[in-house]
């Protein structure tokens, strides 16, 4: 039985779908197609599309627009032919991928197009990410993504915005992972990559044509149980830069509240950067950010404060673990020594699990003050979310009782 299950990750699925696909958008006057043909890549002189989808047996397609544009409205689709995650260079396959290895990747890419200024490192499983960070090198920004969340990460898509060196390259297959998409690769990277057999190593064209994606929409298709389809426009930050933020202010019963204090640049460039990486995560969330790297991730809750406070008691476990693997080589919940355990128990209280001082990110408003006030006992410093809560003064409120800056985006930013 045990071999039989192992084998059912080792099978590849025949795919029966078609080598083409229309899809045609069609009111009385007009007709929009779109055009689309199916992925395959050249592996071992064999043509082979994806592995199987979700689950093995699964049968699925990748297709890619090749033909054809939809306008609504004033809104209209990305340009066919301007591939990314669909057009990839498999430097190195190993196991060629599997749906959710592509779509991993691409919501990775999805959140790595917003940042170019610094090298940036995503590490994403099961389409959320589980570590996001920037730093001055690309080793160190992996390293601090990793460590955001060392065992989720295990396994993950990692995404990167610079060329792969080797020093970087060495430090990704120090852990186990699925996939690695970078621009380039340095000399010496790959000789590394090489010796993790089955790691998918990918190739997008250029980090700037990444960036050409920054604001642009196609269109998503859901379908639904009885074969039904929803369409809809897919999402767009506006929030991208200091001057798309406004200080929380809000009126009720005729009198005005207004947060007290203007953020600093670094709580400006922790929430700016948390709320990009929010688009790219699984709603109702929040998260917490600190030094341009994730602290705690809290997704696909029910409850705003209840995300809130499981992105809290994550931050608190990831950074035990964190701290006993950096300073025992262990993970903390392999520690036998319950004097070490207890040691690393106080630091990680002692630091609230690394949130002081750090951004709390919601993708909707706080209906209650209830939420802001899970980052707020852990001394958060400031606070980015959408606003247009009726309550949102109680928000205000407890935010400038404890000194806590806020600002709105204006824009909420589910993802499901």
């Amino acid at each position: 039985m045990a071999e039989d299950l192992k084998k059912m990750y080792r099978t590849i699925v025949d795919d029966h779908f078609p080598p083409k696909m229309e899809v045609s958008f069609v009111d009385e006057n007009n007709r929009q197609t779109l055009f689309y043909e199916k992925v395959t890549w050249r592996i071992d002189a064999v043509d082979k599309g994806l592995r199987y989808g979700e689950n093995p047996g699964q049968e699925a397609a990748l297709y890619r627009l090749v033909n054809g544009n939809l306008v609504l409205g004033e809104t209209e689709t990305i340009q066919p032919g301007q591939y990314l995650a669909s057009d990839i260079a498999l430097l190195q396959s190993g196991k060629h991928p599997g749906k959710t290895n592509l779509t991993d990747a691409d919501n990775s890419l999805n959140i790595l197009r917003y940042f170019v200024d610094k090298p940036t490192a995503v590490i994403v499983k099961h389409n959320n990410p589980c570590g996001v960070a920037q730093s001055d090198s690309l080793e160190d920004a992996y390293v601090k993504a990793n460590m955001a969340d060392r065992v989720a990460a295990f396994g993950g898509c990692i995404a990167l915005n610079r060329a792969v060196d080797r020093s970087a390259a060495e430090a990704i297959t120090s852990q186990y992972a699925e996939v690695v998409v970078a621009p380039d690769f340095e000399e010496g990277a790959m000789a590394v990559f090489e010796r993790k057999k089955n790691l998918r190593v990918i190739r997008i064209d250029n980090i700037n044509r990444l960036q050409s994606f920054v604001g642009k929409r196609c269109v998503e298709f859901k379908s639904l149980i009885d074969g039904g389809i929803i369409a809809q426009w897919s999402f767009v930050p506006a929030a991208r830069a200091k001057q798309d933020l406004k200080l929380a202010s809000c009126e009720y019963k005729g009198e005005t509240y207004t947060i007290g204090r203007e953020p600093t640049d670094r709580e400006y460039a922790d929430m700016l950067f948390g709320w990009l990486v929010e688009s790219g995560i699984t709603s109702n969330s929040v998260i917490y950010v600190k030094d341009l790297a994730t602290v705690g991730i809290g997704t696909g809750e029910q409850d705003r404060v209840g995300v809130a406070e499981i992105a809290r008691d994550k931050a608190y476990r990831k950074l035990a673990d964190r701290l006993c693997f950096e300073k025992h080589g262990t993970p903390y919940n392999e520690m036998k020594d319950l004097d070490v355990r207890a040691e690393i128990d106080r630091e990680v209280v002692d630091a609230k699990g690394g949130l002081i001082g750090a951004a709390m990110v919601s993708d909707a408003f706080f209906p209650f003050r209830d939420g802001v006030d899970v980052g707020i006992n852990e001394k958060i410093s400031c606070v980015v979310q959408p606003g247009g809560s009726a309550n949102d003064y109680q928000s205000i409120q407890a935010c400038n009782a404890e000194g806590v800056t806020m600002v709105y985006t204006g824009q909420r930013s589910f993802k499901h």
